[in-house]
C-alpha cells in the first residue's frame, strides 16, 4: 500500500512512524512533512490547506489511503473532497469536524445532547460580552469561536484581564475571523484528561487515556503552549471513569452527530476536566491531538492500518484493538522564545545518541534538514518518548535521551509525567 500523511508536526511524524511499520505499507509521503519523517517516507512540498493539490497528487501516486493530522484541513473539507474523488481518506467530513471547527457549535451540541461541559454564553458584540464580564465571577475562560492553532482558549482571573482578553479576540482581532465570536465560560476546576477514540460512526474504541502539559514552565506556570510533553495511560482516570466518559461523552457525541447527518468516522478527541461532579468536556477536537498520539501510539500493539481501514468501511466493529501493558513518556524541546516569538534555524546535536537510548523514539516536529544537519523550524521542535513498564522508568530513560541532544536556547520543562508518580524533585 502507499499511504498519504497530510501535515509536518510531531503527531504526523508517530503517524508516519507507526504506519511504515506495517506490513501492508510499501511506502508513505508526507505532505509537507519535515526532517524526522524525511527517515521513513518522501516528504512532498504540499501545504496542508491545499486541498484540491493534495488530491491531485493521491490521483496521481495511486496513494490507497491518506491520513490527516492536522484540523485545518479537515475544517476546509479536504474528506469531502477526497470522497468525492473515490478516494480513501481518515477523518471526519467538513460538517462532522464543526465539532472542532467551531467552539460555538460545539458548546451549543453539547447543551443540546446533555453532554457535561461548563456553563457558558455566546457573543457576538464585544460591548455584551465586555457588559457580561463585568457582572461575573472570575475565573472564567474566554474562547474565539474558530480555529485559532490551540491558542484561543484564554484564562482571565480578573475583569481588567477579562475585558483585554474581549478587546483582542473581537476587536483587534489577534485571530483574524476566529474572533467573530466567542464563548464565555466557567473556569473548571480538576485534573486536565485526555480520551481519544476510534470511530467509523457506530462503533467507539477508546485509546489509552493521557495527560498533556500545556504550560510552558515547570509546575504548570506561563502561558499556555500546544503541548510541552504527556504521558499514557493516566493514572487520573480509574476503570469507573473512563466507563463514565464513554457513556456521558463519548457515545452520546458520536450518536448526536449521527442523528444531524454529521456521522463521524476518524478520530474524536475528547479534552476533559475531572471536577468533583465527574468528568466534564472543555473540547472536542476531529483529530489527533499533539502531543498525546506521540504517547499513544506507541503502546498500541494492532496494526493501525487495519484500524484506520475499517473505520473508513464502517467495519470496526470486527477489529480488535490491543494495547501494550506500558507507560510512555513524551517531553517537548522547544525553541527559545516559545510560545512566544521564538528563533529557527539552529543546528541541533546528539540525535543518533538519543535515538540509541533503550526504548526511546525521537519525533521530529519544527525541524528541517539540510545535507546531512537538522536545524530547528518552528517553537515545538522535537519530541522524546519513551516506553516502560513503569511511569518511573519511561521517565528516566525519556530524560536520559533527554540530555544526549542539544541546540542552541533548547528550553523543555523537568516535570512531564511527575503527577502520576508523585515525583517532586528535579530530574536534571
Amino acid at each position: 500500500m502507499k499511504i498519504l500523511v497530510v501535515g509536518g508536526g510531531g503527531r504526523e511524524h508517530t503517524l508516519v512512524w507507526k504506519l511504515a511499520s506495517s506490513p501492508l505499507v510499501d511506502k508513505v509521503f508526507a505532505a509537507p512533512g519535515n526532517a524526522g519523517m524525511a527517515e521513513s517516507g518522501e516528504c512532498v512540498d504540499i501545504k496542508v490547506d491545499h486541498l484540491t493539490r493534495l488530491a491531485d497528487f493521491a490521483e496521481r501516486k495511486s496513494v490507497d489511503l491518506t491520513v490527516v493530522g492536522p484540523e485545518v484541513p479537515l475544517a476546509l473539507g479536504i474528506v469531502d473532497e477526497f470522497e468525492k474523488r473515490g478516494l480513501k481518506i481518515l477523518g471526519p467530513t467538513k460538517s462532522a469536524a464543526e465539532i472542532e471547527g467551531s467552539k460555538v457549535f460545539a458548546k451549543q451540541f453539547m447543551k443540546k445532547h446533555h453532554i457535561p461541559t461548563a456553563s457558558f454564553k455566546i457573543f457576538d458584540k464585544p460591548e455584551e460580552a465586555s457588559d457580561f464580564v463585568r457582572a461575573s465571577e472570575m475565573p472564567l475562560v474566554i474562547k474565539a469561536d474558530g480555529l485559532a492553532a490551540g491558542k484561543g482558549a484564554i484564562i482571565v482571573e480578573d475583569t481588567r484581564s477579562a475585558l483585554s482578553t474581549i478587546q483582542k479576540i473581537m476587536v483587534d482581532r489577534i485571530f483574524g475571523g476566529a474572533g467573530s465570536r466567542v464563548v464565555v465560560e466557567d473556569f473548571l476546576v480538576g485534573e486536565e484528561l485526555t480520551v481519544l477514540a476510534f470511530t467509523d460512526g457506530k462503533t467507539i474504541f477508546p485509546m489509552l487515556s493521557s495527560q498533556d502539559h500545556k504550560k510552558i514552565f515547570d509546575g504548570d506556570r506561563g502561558p499556555n503552549t500546544g503541548g510541552m510533553g504527556a504521558y499514557a495511560p493516566a493514572t487520573v482516570a480509574d476503570d469507573k471513569t473512563m466507563t463514565r466518559i464513554f457513556d456521558e461523552v463519548l457515545e452520546p457525541t458520536v450518536a448526536g452527530l449521527e442523528r444531524e447527518g454529521r456521522t463521524f468516522k476518524g478520530i474524536l478527541y475528547a479534552g476533559l476536566i475531572l471536577t468533583e461532579m465527574g468528568p466534564k468536556v472543555m473540547e472536542f477536537n476531529c483529530r489527533f491531538g499533539d502531543p498525546e498520539t506521540q504517547v499513544i501510539l506507541p503502546l498500541l500493539k494492532t496494526d493501525l492500518v487495519e484500524i484506520f481501514l475499517s473505520i473508513i468501511d464502517g467495519e470496526l466493529s470486527l477489529q480488535d484493538v490491543e494495547w501494550a501493558d506500558n507507560f510512555a513518556v513524551c517531553v517537548v524541546l522547544a525553541s527559545a522564545g516559545y510560545p512566544g516569538k521564538y528563533e529557527k534555524d539552529k543546528e541541533i546535536s546528539g540525535l543518533r545518541k538519543a535515538r540509541q537510548t533503550e526504548d526511546v523514539v525521537v519525533f521530529h516536529a519544527g525541524t528541517r534538514r539540510q545535507k546531512d544537519r537538522v536545524f530547528t523550524n518552528g517553537g515545538r521542535v522535537l519530541g522524546v518518548t519513551a516506553t516502560d513498564k513503569s511511569m518511573d522508568g519511561a521517565i528516566q530513560k525519556a530524560y536520559s535521551a533527554v540530555k544526549k541532544i542539544e541546540f542552541e536556547g533548547m528550553q523543555y520543562r523537568k516535570d512531564i509525567g511527575h503527577k502520576a508518580t508523585g515525583v517532586k524533585k528535579r530530574l536534571l
